[in-house]
């Protein structure tokens, strides 16, 4: 079953338990893909839906933070809601030591030396990582390690 699938047998069982919050963070995620596949005109792969997926919980997370600068909890735990819920559909995420030690054996196996290798160290980490860990923490583990 792929992730598309997983998607709609989940929507069906939200609205038969009748878990409203579920179901319409499903419908959303829905159709947010249903929008980029008109976009992209073709069907989304399982890692095309797990790119959109990672997109709205960076930027729901983004939204806690200034909800909690505005002293908006009733916002934050919204946000916090829908972010458990989409992060049932995202692969496990990387630790910073798993990242680390795939960023050290690309580093090593191109044999980069400084800084000037960094745009083919992250070209290789974020294909071996995509999805599996954010790129702003594979970005910070290459510059220590490169650095």
């Amino acid at each position: 079953m792929n992730l598309k699938e997983r998607l709609l047998a989940d929507l069906y069982t939200a609205m038969r338990q009748q878990d409203l919050q579920r179901r319409d963070h499903i419908r959303f995620l829905r159709s947010i893909i249903a929008n980029a596949e008109i976009e992209w005109q073709r069907e989304a792969t399982d890692q095309d839906v797990q790119v959109l997926i990672s997109r709205e919980v960076r930027q729901r997370e983004e939204a806690i933070e200034i909800y909690r600068q505005a002293g908006r909890q009733d916002l934050v735990s919204q946000e916090e809601a829908a972010i458990a819920v989409l992060s049932d559909y995202l692969p496990e995420q990387a630790s910073p030591d798993a990242v680390r030690q795939v960023v050290q054996r690309i580093i090593t196996e191109l044999g980069a030396s400084g800084m000037k290798d960094m745009g083919a160290v992250m070209k290789r980490a974020m294909s071996e990582l995509r999805g599996k860990a954010d790129g702003s923490l594979v970005n910070q583990i290459a510059r220590d390690l490169l650095t």
